[in-house]
């Protein structure tokens, strides 16, 4: 009768702990738009960029926005966690606060973890560094993307030095995309001061196809090509941060 009892309080505490893993996973999923698949061929997690990136003012409630307090965390973890095998970072984004988007940006570049980006429906404005800062950038063939120079919000002054530092801006942006990309400086500034395109803006919207064909994404592919080329970076990628790595140092 006791072990019946013993085998019965482990299956309701293993009961317990199932559901509290899925209440965690989905408040994660809640929080940061971010997924990790357990069943796979390799552990993949899965980051969500939707919607506007949210920089240091808060946005309406009613606008769907990714907030960059939780990314810059989670991209922290993701890199130190050697089960994590890859990322694969899901945009569909209308741009947003550009110091959020640039940092985040940084951030995925500066990892050691493989990573994919994919665009689907949009990766507009600052969603376009966002786009190439991971090790290889896809996007499908119906998604777009905005290029535009950098606008502001609010009083500006009527000064040569207010143009200066909105230059100085673009001019980071522009210098982050063409080094994570095949696309040239001059071609992208074009694009982004192009006059013909946009009805009230300066800019140009492209499709998956002309983004994959003047260099500023990778490739054009759906989420099974996403997934395959991950995979494969994975399988030919060395363990990152291994136990050993500093004992012929000394340290």
């Amino acid at each position: 009768m006791e072990q019946y009892s013993n085998s019965q309080d482990t299956a309701e505490e293993n009961t317990e702990n199932e559901s509290q893993e899925q209440l965690d996973q989905a408040d994660i999923i809640k929080q940061t738009g971010s997924v990790r698949s357990q069943n796979a061929k390799h552990l993949i997690h899965c980051l969500n960029i939707i919607g506007q990136i949210e920089g240091h003012d808060i946005l309406p409630s009613q606008t769907k926005t990714t907030k960059y307090e939780h990314i810059l965390p989670a991209l922290v973890a993701i890199e130190q966690d050697r089960s994590i095998e890859g990322l694969l970072i899901i945009l569909n984004t209308v741009g947003g606060d550009v110091e959020a988007g640039l940092a985040i940006a940084e951030m995925i570049a500066g990892m050691k973890t493989p990573t994919v980006s994919l665009v689907v429906g949009g990766g507009h404005s600052i969603g376009v560094p966002l786009a190439v800062s991971a090790k290889l950038s896809m996007i499908v063939p119906s998604a777009s993307m905005t290029l535009h120079p950098v606008r502001t919000n609010g009083m500006v002054l009527g000064v040569p030095q207010s143009m200066e530092y909105l230059r100085q801006i673009e001019k980071r942006i522009t210098g982050f995309i063409t080094s994570h990309s095949n696309i040239s400086e001059e071609n992208l500034t074009e694009l982004m001061h192009n006059t013909q395109a946009l009805t009230t803006d300066l800019g140009t919207i492209i499709n998956g196809t002309e983004a994959s064909e003047i260099g500023l994404i990778d490739e054009t592919g759906s989420l099974h090509d996403a997934l395959e080329r991950l995979y494969s970076m994975i399988e030919n990628t060395d363990m990152r941060y291994p136990d050993n790595l500093n004992q012929d140092s000394g340290f």
